[in-house]
């Protein structure tokens, strides 16, 4: 019988002034039994930056066929397909005809720029990708707050991401790679 997932609660006080949205989360963050804290917090993360009342996780590492994240309308169309690492060019190319927009979250650092400069010519045909770094140190430190039942504040001003549990804060600064607006 194989590993069971390790199941999160995080509650998220969102204010992102960039956006103009406040609002709090209830989540329940599932972490496969081959993801590690890095990636479970750099989706918590990317679940503040884009922070909708229609976003939700996709069913998880097993199922090729969902993003890490995604926003659909009422109606099912996919307005936000979000996933994390670093897919094949061909998945990111074929999210990119199912969604209005695609939007990729790299976290590894020096891995993450390999991938970028083998991928980067095709990645840019892309007419509706975004894709955002987080830093690898500064996710990596974010894994201090990681608890079975967390409460986190975040806060988002001028493109960085501010985390707040207790009197514990940490700042992460997302990187806008490419952008559709480029």
């Amino acid at each position: 019988m194989g590993t069971k997932a390790t199941v999160y609660k995080a509650e998220l006080e969102i204010s992102d002034i960039d956006r103009g949205y406040y609002a709090s989360h209830t989540l329940t963050l599932a972490q496969h039994p081959s993801e590690n804290d890095r990636r479970l917090m750099a989706r918590l993360i990317t679940f503040a930056l884009f922070a909708h009342e229609r976003l939700e996780f996709g069913r998880g590492l097993s199922t090729e066929e969902d993003p890490d994240l995604w926003q659909r309308d009422y109606t099912g169309i996919i307005e936000n397909w979000i996933e994390l690492g670093q897919p094949e060019e061909s998945a990111i190319r074929k999210a990119c005809g199912r969604a209005q927009q695609v939007t990729l979250v790299t976290y590894s650092g020096s891995s993450a720029e390999i991938w970028w400069s083998k991928n980067e010519a095709a990645l840019m045909r892309c007419k509706n990708l975004t894709i955002i770094d987080l830093d690898s140190a500064e996710v990596e430190a974010t894994t201090r707050f990681l608890q079975r039942t967390m409460r986190l504040q975040v806060m988002i001003q001028e493109g960085c991401c501010q985390l707040m549990s207790g009197d514990d804060t940490l700042i992460v600064r997302p990187r806008t790679r490419m952008s559709p607006n480029r």
